[in-house]
């Protein structure tokens, strides 16, 4: 747990090839996926400059912990493609989660953090703190009041009963 940004919720993966990773990951008994290929992005800024970046991604959770699997669409800047062009795929964030995202946001910055990359989808905010230097991986804050929380919730729940059948889902 931590004091500045309460429990991990997610760990997220960054990968080459979204399908071949579910299916890893169904393999292993985590599922089902809800995938969205391309995901619909309101806005996205890397270091401070838009960018048109492109993703698929897909959730799964293995009981409270949302694993979540990004794979970039091309080659616009973003810390997907640098983590990457870096020649490393897998664990690259831990996301907090939070019903008071603006509060959240603030105190980041207030202590020092700077923002790599934010955006929306949805309408839910998220942001990636420059972490990564420090920690080794990347803390994202991601706005989970209104419809946003409620679907994650309700992905949990599902996954908590989930039989095995129908382990990949498209989403939207």
């Amino acid at each position: 747990m931590s004091r500045i940004f309460g429990q991990i919720a997610q760990i997220g993966y960054v990968v080459r090839d979204l399908r071949a990773s579910m299916e890893h990951w169904v393999a292993q008994g985590v599922g089902p996926w809800f995938y969205m290929d391309p995901v619909g992005l309101d806005h996205f800024r890397y270091q401070g400059v838009d960018s048109d970046m492109k993703m698929a991604a897909a959730v799964a959770n293995s009981g409270d912990i949302q694993i979540e699997l990004i794979q970039p669409l091309d080659d616009a800047p973003s810390l997907y493609k640098d983590f990457l062009d870096s020649g490393r795929e897998g664990a690259q964030h831990v996301a907090y989660w939070s019903r008071d995202y603006q509060d959240l946001y603030d105190r980041a910055l207030s202590l020092g953090y700077t923002v790599a990359q934010e955006g929306s989808i949805s309408g839910g905010r998220f942001a990636y703190l420059d972490t990564e230097k420090d920690s080794g991986t990347v803390i994202e804050i991601s706005d989970i009041g209104g419809a946003k929380g409620e679907i994650f919730a309700a992905l949990r729940d599902l996954s908590a009963h989930w039989d095995g059948s129908d382990p990949i889902r498209r989403f939207g």
